[in-house]
């Protein structure tokens, strides 16, 4: 039996107490439709006829007795019941993609698919030679890599491997702190060449300052000691770290960004490093289910020397 069709026996079926056994297609179906807001949206992505999205979604309503959506003209809303069983179908979901990887995984040599969750700049910054050299080393490897500031799930499974920038206290996940990873003002030398280099923090105020539109309680609380950095002080916004690391480039203001990865960039120059500077921990972690997998192991290892490269030379291992 090929790989796909046995996962799908294995999880075709979850049993719900007095609803008896669900086959899992329905929960899949509802829960792209509460992802995609549609009927249309959901069959897309599952690569299946929309007519098909609808009856799953009607038998679910009728197997557990409830109206999981309401039909509008700008597309189905979710009622209360649809939004208490979503975390509940998102694991499901993560459980079943997770036994598909490890299955994947099994055998001799380092082969299957990893799932690696890692923030904007990490993502596009250091992501694509890691992978470009695993793969080399490893051509069954296959590598699925989510992009995003907000921190995936390793216990739920919804990723295999994390770079964190706190150290993980769930005692199921294993993690190597690679170092320390400093962040400070930079701008390029074409904007100082035009606007001039500031000498202390008080001339920020006559600068371009490139920073966060609304942030995260870790930005807001690590900016504190610099009010040159509030919101209203900022002339260029932007939650995502690529597009603020994009400005800088252009020669569009100051910004922040790791100096290590503007040390790859010989236009950039950092600004006030004595007087500002910001040390994040960098971790590494995977579930601890993981260690015996030989892709995941690889991949883990390729991550922490990759990380390590960019930790300040004084933050220790």
């Amino acid at each position: 039996m090929e790989l796909h069709a046995l996962i799908y026996q294995l999880c075709k079926f979850v049993y719900l107490g007095d609803a008896g056994l669900i086959e899992w297609e329905l929960y899949r179906s509802f829960s792209h439709v509460l992802r995609e807001g549609s009927l249309s949206g959901a069959a897309r992505v599952l690569g299946m006829a929309q007519p098909t999205v609808g009856r799953h979604i009607a038998a679910l309503e009728d197997a557990l007795g409830l109206v999981l959506f309401t039909r509008s003209q700008t597309g189905f809303l979710p009622t209360e019941a649809a939004l208490a069983l979503q975390p509940h179908a998102r694991a499901m979901e993560a459980i079943a993609a997770t036994l598909e990887r490890t299955a994947g995984s099994l055998g001799d040599g380092v082969r299957g698919t990893v799932r690696v969750s890692v923030s904007e700049w990490v993502g596009v910054e250091v992501m694509p030679a890691v992978i470009a050299a695993l793969r080399e080393r490893h051509p069954d490897v296959r590598i699925e890599l989510v992009i995003a500031n907000h921190v995936q799930d390793l216990l739920h499974r919804e990723a295999d491997i994390a770079v964190r920038v706190t150290r993980p206290t769930q005692e199921q996940l294993i993690a190597r702190r690679v170092g320390t990873i400093e962040w400070g003002l930079h701008a390029s030398a074409g904007y100082l060449a035009r606007h001039g280099e500031p000498i202390e923090l008080a001339d920020l105020s006559s600068h371009t300052l490139i920073g966060y539109d609304r942030g995260t309680p870790f930005v807001r609380d690590a900016l504190q000691q610099w009010p040159q950095f509030q919101h209203a002080n900022l002339s260029l916004r932007t939650d995502n770290d690529l597009a603020q690391l994009a400005l800088i480039r252009a020669g569009a203001g100051i910004g922040m960004c790791p100096a290590a990865l503007a040390c790859r960039s010989p236009d950039l120059v950092r600004v006030l490093p004595a007087a500002f500077a910001i040390s994040l921990e960098s971790w590494v972690t995977m579930h601890e289910d993981l260690r015996e997998s030989a892709s995941c192991r690889a991949t883990f290892d390729a991550l922490v020397n990759a990380m390590s490269s960019l930790a300040s030379p004084a933050s220790g291992r």
